[in-house]
C-alpha cells in the first residue's frame, strides 16, 4: 500500500478499496487495514472465539494498519472499536468476497435478467457464514458509490463498494445490517464530484415521507396461503369471465376520525376495504399506485421506489397479508403501474450516476411537459430490464393479479403533448416510440408467459391499433384495454339536459361500432371526479332526485353495455363532491335514502352481472350484441339484446333516458316467451319512483323494432330496464 492508497481512502476516492481495506499478505504477514474516522482504538477478534488478536495501529485521520499474527490461512475476523467512552463490535464489510456470480453479471450486462430484484437492491442473507446485507446497485458511470447510513454515520467514506466488470454494479455485504435499517447510495460521478444522496432503485422498503431514505426488507420467508385462488385465477381472468373493478385510492377511502383522520393500514384495509368490495359484489379491487412516491399529491402517479409499497399504510409484509385477504374473499388485486414517467426528485432516478442513466439525455424525449417529469430510455437495454423485471417482481412477489398501465399514448408517441420541435422523430421519422412499443410487447408476453393467470390492463386513449392484439401480429399484447372514448362520449350525453339528448344520440351508440376491436374496459376512474370535474353526481342534468335518476340510469346503462366495468369509490354511493385525496369519502351519505339506494342499486347490478351470462360471456365479441333500438333519437330510447353462449338466456336492456313515462310502449324481442325483468334502477330500493312492468312480460306477436314479436312495456322516467327471457 503506498501513501497515495491512504490518502485516496481518507479522501473517499479510492477506486478500489477492497485492494487495500480488509486482510491482505504483505510481504510474508497478514496485514488488517481498517478506515473508522473518529475511532481512538480498534483491536481485531477472532470472530469464532472473540479473541483479541491484534492492535491496530493509528496511522493517521481514520486509517488503522496492523500485523495479525501469523496463521495457517485466511481466517473471520470482527473489530472491537473505542471512541471516548463507547465500546462496540462489528464485521468488517472488506473482509468478504463477492456475492454476485459470473451468470447474474451476464444477465445484467445483457439486459434479460428477468428476477433482477433478486440480486440487486438489499438483500437480508448470511454469507460466509456471517448474517448480513448485501447492498448492490447499477451505476456505470460513477467513479465511487458508497452505502450510508446510521450505521456508518452517513459518512460515505466508510464503506464505498466494489465495482463488478463491465456490467457497471457495485456491490458490498455488510455484516450485521438487519431488517429496517434505514440507507441511501453516496456517489461520485466520473469527475469525482459528490451527487445528492440517492435512494435505492431496487429498495423494498421506505422511510416515511417527508425522509426518502430506503430501508432494508426481507423478501423471503413469507408462507402464502392463497393456493386456492391462484390455481382458479387464470380461467376468472378470462374474456368470457364477469369482471367488475373497485378503483381505490388508500389514502382517502376512508379515514380514522377517532384518531386525527390518519390514513388506514393495509392491516385495516384487509378487514374493512376488502369485506366492503366482497360485499359489493366487485369481482376485483384496483389500487392507485402503492409504489414509494414522495409527493401525496401526486397520487402515487409520480413514483420514486417503484419495488417498494408505500409505507404510508405499512410494511411490505402488511401489504402482502392485504393481498391474501383479497384472495382469502376471492376478490383479485390490480395495482396501477406507472412505467412511462418519474420525478426529478434529487434523490430518485435522475442522473443518478452523474448521467441521464435511466432517461434520455435529450430532454426532448426525456422529459414530460404535462407532469414535469422524465421519460424512461426504453432503448436501453438495462433500463427496460429495469423495468420488465419490476413488473414481475409485483406479479411473482407479490402475487398481484394484474397491472394496469398507466398512461400508456404517453408512451406510445414521441409526439405527445408536445409541439413542433420539441420532439425528435424515430430512425423512420414518424412519431411513434418504437422503443416503447417493443418495451410494452415484453412486458405482455414475459407477464403471460412466467405468470399464468395475471391480466394486464392498457390505460390507452388513442386509436393506436391491436392494443389487445397478439405481439405476433404486431399488437400490444395487453389483456384489456380501458375504453376512454365509450367514457368520454356517454358522460357527455349523460351531461346534457334530457330536452336536448335527442340531439346527441350518437354519442350513446357510437361505441358499439368500435366496441369488439379491442378486449375493452369501461371505466369511470379517478380522473372523472377530480380537477375541477366534480362529481359523478355533479355531472348529472337537474336538481335533488333527479340527479339520482339520471345517475341511476347511466349505471344501468354501464352495466348492460358490452365490457368489463370499473368505478372509482364514492361513485357507488353518489359522493356529493369531488375527491379529496386529503380526505376520507362521505360516509355518512348513506344515511341519506338516496344515496344508500344508490349503492344498493351498484351492489345489485354488479350481482346481475355476475349472475346472468349473457350480460358478460361475449362481452368482447360482436355475435354477443344485437341492437333493438338503436334510432330512436327523438324519445332518448335505446334497446338492445345482449346474448350468452351454450343456450344462455338473452337479456334485453331498455333506457329511457328522458324525464317522461311511457306507457305501452313496445319493444321488438327476439324469441316469443316470457321476459323477467332483472333490473330496474326505478325501483324503491334504490331511490325511485317504483314504476315499472310488474315483475315482467309476456311477449305478443305484434311486430316492433323490425321483430315479429314485440313487449309492450312501461318505461320509468330516466330508467334502464333489463328483461331476461324465461327458458
Amino acid at each position: 500500500m503506498t501513501s497515495s492508497d491512504a490518502d485516496a481512502i481518507i479522501a473517499g476516492h479510492h477506486p478500489d478499496p477492497f485492494s487495500v481495506l480488509g486482510l491482505h499478505e504483505v510481504e510474508g504477514r497478514l496485514t488488517v487495514r481498517a478506515y473508522f474516522p473518529g475511532a481512538d482504538a480498534v483491536d481485531v477478534l477472532d470472530a469464532k472465539s472473540g479473541r483479541k488478536v491484534a492492535a491496530l495501529a493509528h496511522i493517521r485521520e481514520g486509517f488503522f494498519e496492523g500485523a495479525v499474527p501469523r496463521r495457517k490461512a485466511r481466517f473471520a475476523y470482527r473489530f472491537a472499536l473505542t471512541k471516548g467512552a463507547d465500546h462496540w463490535e462489528q464485521g468488517d464489510p472488506y473482509g468478504f468476497g463477492p456475492v454476485l456470480g459470473e451468470l447474474d453479471e451476464h444477465l445484467i450486462g445483457e439486459g434479460a435478467h428477468l428476477t433482477l430484484w433478486r440480486v440487486l437492491g438489499a438483500h437480508l442473507m448470511t454469507h460466509e457464514g456471517v448474517a448480513g446485507t448485501h447492498f448492490a446497485v447499477w451505476a456505470p458511470n460513477a467513479s465511487r458509490v458508497s452505502v450510508i447510513g446510521q450505521f456508518n454515520g452517513w459518512d460515505g467514506r466508510r464503506n464505498p463498494m466494489r465495482k463488478r466488470g463491465q456490467t457497471g454494479v457495485w456491490e458490498i455485504f455488510m455484516p450485521g445490517i438487519a431488517q429496517g435499517e434505514a440507507y441511501k447510495y453516496e456517489l461520485l460521478d466520473a469527475g469525482g464530484n459528490l451527487l445528492p444522496q440517492k435512494a435505492d432503485p431496487f429498495g423494498f422498503g421506505a422511510e416515511h415521507p417527508p425522509k426518502t431514505a430506503s430501508v432494508v426488507r426481507a423478501l423471503d420467508g413469507h408462507d402464502w396461503a392463497d393456493k386456492g385462488w391462484m390455481d382458479k385465477r387464470a380461467a376468472l381472468h378470462s374474456i368470457d369471465q364477469p369482471i367488475s373493478v373497485y378503483e381505490v385510492h388508500l389514502g382517502s377511502w376512508r379515514q380514522v376520525p377517532e384518531d386525527g383522520n390518519r390514513q388506514m393500514s393495509y392491516v385495516e384495509l384487509a378487514r374493512d376495504l376488502v369485506g366492503y368490495a366482497k360485499d359489493m359484489g366487485f369481482t376485483h379491487i384496483e389500487l392507485m399506485p402503492v409504489s414509494e412516491f414522495p409527493f401525496d399529491g401526486s397520487w402515487g402517479y409520480q413514483p420514486i421506489g417503484l419495488y417498494a409499497p408505500t409505507i404510508r399504510q405499512g410494511t411490505l409484509e402488511e401489504f402482502r397479508a392485504f393481498v391474501e385477504a383479497c384472495h382469502a374473499h376471492d376478490i383479485g388485486l390490480i395495482l396501477d403501474w406507472v412505467p412511462g414517467h418519474f420525478p426529478e426528485d434529487a434523490h430518485g432516478l435522475g442522473n443518478f450516476d452523474g448521467t441521464p442513466l435511466y432517461e434520455h439525455a435529450d430532454r426532448r424525449e426525456g422529459f414530460h411537459p404535462d407532469w414535469n417529469t422524465l421519460v424512461f430510455n426504453y432503448g436501453r437495454r438495462e433500463v427496460s430490464n429495469y423495468l420488465m423485471s419490476n413488473a414481475l417482481y409485483w406479479l411473482e412477489e407479490h402475487h398481484v393479479d394484474g397491472l394496469r398501465v398507466d398512461a400508456v399514448a404517453s408512451m406510445l408517441y414521441r409526439d405527445y403533448s408536445r409541439k413542433e420541435g420539441e420532439w425528435i422523430p424515430n430512425v423512420h421519422g414518424g412519431r411513434e416510440n418504437l422503443e416503447a412499443i417493443a418495451f410494452l410487447q415484453r412486458v405482455n408476453e414475459v407477464s403471460y408467459g412466467h405468470m399464468p393467470g395475471v391480466m394486464t390492463i392498457a390505460e390507452e386513449s388513442t386509436a393506436f391499433p391491436g392494443v389487445t392484439g397478439m405481439t405476433s401480429g404486431g399488437g400490444l399484447g395487453f389483456g384489456y384495454k380501458w375504453n376512454m372514448g365509450w367514457m368520454n362520449d356517454t358522460l357527455s350525453y349523460m351531461a346534457e339536459d334530457p330536452i336536448h339528448r335527442k340531439y346527441h344520440h350518437s354519442k350513446m351508440t357510437f361505441g358499439l361500432h368500435y366496441a369488439f376491436s379491442e378486449n375493452f374496459l369501461l371505466p369511470i376512474s379517478h380522473d372523472e371526479v377530480v380537477h375541477g370535474k366534480g362529481s359523478l353526481l355533479d355531472k348529472m342534468p337537474g336538481e335533488g332526485a333527479e340527479k339520482f335518476a339520471n345517475l341511476r340510469a347511466y349505471f344501468g346503462f354501464m352495466w348492460g353495455h358490452p365490457g368489463k366495468k370499473l368505478l372509482f369509490m364514492g361513485c357507488e354511493f353518489a359522493q356529493g363532491v369531488e375527491w379529496n385525496h386529503q380526505t376520507s369519502l362521505d360516509w355518512h351519505l348513506l344515511d341519506l335514502d338516496l344515496h344508500k339506494g344508490m349503492q344498493t342499486l351498484v351492489r345489485d347490478l354488479n350481482a346481475v352481472y355476475r349472475g346472468t351470462p349473457a350480460l358478460h360471456q361475449l362481452d368482447c365479441k360482436p355475435e354477443g350484441f344485437e341492437w333493438i333500438e338503436e334510432d330512436a333519437a327523438e324519445q332518448s330510447i335505446f334497446a338492445w339484446v345482449r346474448h350468452g353462449t351454450n343456450g344462455a338466456a338473452p337479456v334485453l336492456i331498455v333506457c329511457n333516458m328522458t324525464p317522461v313515462e311511457r306507457v305501452e310502449h313496445r319493444i321488438g324481442v327476439p324469441h316469443a316467451g316470457h321476459w323477467t325483468e332483472i333490473m330496474n334502477t326505478d325501483a324503491h330500493p334504490y331511490g325511485g319512483g317504483g314504476r315499472g312492468n310488474l315483475g315482467g312480460k309476456d311477449s305478443d306477436p305484434v311486430a316492433a323494432s323490425g321483430r315479429a314479436q314485440s313487449l309492450s312495456l312501461t318505461l320509468p322516467p330516466l330508467t334502464t330496464l333489463m328483461f331476461q327471457l324465461d327458458q
